[in-house]
């Protein structure tokens, strides 16, 4: 069985998604170990109602020895809002998903609502999920998986984030079995 860690820095609804597959067998895994930069992460409570490991933690080292001590499989990208450092990269493979269709709508500062505000400002038919492996820069990583969500005509950057998301609780089980199954 693989070794899911999750980083995270908000709700969780993905970390959520990727527990449940865990939890019914859709994914042949198990998540080892939830980090977050944010110790108000909602996120954290998910994973402690979950029993699994949760931490907040910023430092570097302190993230290094604690993936040393879970030894996951894979590191996934759940809604994290922190630059992973060269000397987590170096050592794991390292997964993100991204509200939109990269390569546009990417990089510092395009997270969350922003990304769905600037898809509606330029006049997007269409946005998307990605899923990518990372890279030092941010949101730059070699793309694993796409899946493609219309714009529809009155869409608010709320409404389009909503529907994006639901897609994204489905699309990251997809693809991590995926990406497991190429371990």
């Amino acid at each position: 069985m693989y070794k899911i860690a999750v980083f995270v820095s908000g709700g969780g609804s993905n970390l959520q998604a990727i527990i449940d597959a865990c939890d019914s067998g859709k994914l042949n895994a198990t998540v080892c170990l939830v980090v977050s930069n944010k110790n108000t992460a909602f996120a954290l409570e998910r994973a402690e109602k979950s029993r699994i490991p949760n931490f907040c933690l910023t430092a570097e080292s302190e993230i290094l020895a604690t993936l040393e001590k879970f030894n996951p499989n894979i590191i996934f990208l759940a809604g994290y809002l922190k630059k992973i450092p060269p000397s987590i990269l170096e050592k794991y493979d390292v997964y993100n998903i991204h509200p939109a269709l990269l390569p546009k709508y990417g990089g510092k500062g395009m997270y969350g609502i922003n990304v769905h505000k600037a898809v509606l400002a330029a006049g997007e038919s269409e946005t998307g999920v990605t899923i990518h492996k990372i890279d030092s820069d941010y949101d730059k990583g070699t793309i694993i998986a796409q899946k493609k969500v219309a714009v529809l005509p009155n869409d608010t950057a709320e409404t389009l984030a909503a529907r994006v998301l639901a897609h994204e609780n489905i699309f990251i089980v997809e693809v991590i079995s995926q990406i497991l199954s190429e371990c």
